[in-house]
């Protein structure tokens, strides 16, 4: 008599659940073990609609030498490079990092700037930064002021342009532009990340928040080079969005944070 009693509880309870994540819910990875071949293969990161942007950098004028690679923005997209469309991204982060592949440049290409707006095109943030010697991938991070914080659920655009000489004597550069809302962080998500700790991006990825997953796997393969999971792990995220092409590309810079 006492099951009988029990059952219906249950049953009330299962019916009446409903996940608050942003997107699709799934169990965080529990087994540090876990075949690499299985984890993070069928990420999906679907076009969000407006706002677009640029994913792979057009040269803004013809001053521009020829690259063998665009620079590219590491974010969700589709297209060439003529016709390159970059999706909005999430994040739950106040201030997010972002990523973009630098390819080989000539010597003389060495000074970038990143630039952070409002959805009006307002300036927020921006910054010039002298990039690496060498190709590879870097990570641009918002300072924590509160003047730069993002707000839930707002807009915001960046731009990253690799200028063709002197950026004090010229408008000629190459550039990405990507967009990012901020959404909540749920008490179910803060859940789940609090489980799959230290793979936190295993949560993000499957609840297709792009930034903090990307983010999350790149500073533990910077600080676990040799690990075959996460290497396998950094692919599976990258061929997600069709940029598998840069998944065995170093990480040579990260600016805004001490690493």
């Amino acid at each position: 008599m006492k099951l009988a009693g029990v059952i219906p509880v249950i049953l009330l309870c299962l019916a009446s659940y409903s996940p608050q994540v942003h997107a699709q819910v799934v169990q965080p990875v529990k087994n540090k073990n876990a075949n690499t071949q299985n984890r993070l293969e069928k990420l999906n990161f679907p076009r969000s609609g407006a706002p677009t942007g640029r994913r792979q950098g057009a040269a803004s004028r013809n001053g521009c030498p020829d690259v063998k690679q665009p620079v590219t923005a590491l974010v969700p997209g589709e297209g060439s490079v003529n016709e390159s469309i970059s999706f909005l991204t999430l994040t739950v982060s106040e201030y997010p990092t972002f990523w973009v592949y630098l390819p080989d440049l000539p010597t003389n290409l060495r000074s970038g700037e990143f630039v952070f707006q409002d959805e009006r095109g307002r300036n927020i943030y921006k910054t010039f930064l002298t990039l690496p010697q060498k190709s590879g991938v870097i990570g641009m991070t918002l300072p924590q002021n509160p003047q730069y914080a993002l707000r839930q659920d707002n807009k915001y655009q960046w731009y990253f342009k690799v200028y063709c000489g002197n950026p004090e004597n010229t408008s000629d550069y190459y550039y990405v532009k990507a967009w990012v809302q901020k959404v909540a962080l749920t008490p179910n998500l803060e859940s789940q990340l609090k489980a799959a700790k230290p793979e936190e991006y295993t949560v993000y990825a499957v609840n297709q928040i792009w930034q903090d997953a990307l983010t999350s796997l790149a500073d533990m393969r910077r600080t676990n080079s040799g690990s075959s999971v996460l290497t396998q792990d950094w692919t599976n995220l990258l061929k997600a969005v069709g940029l598998e092409e840069f998944a065995n590309a170093p990480i040579v810079g990260r600016y805004g944070v001490e690493r």
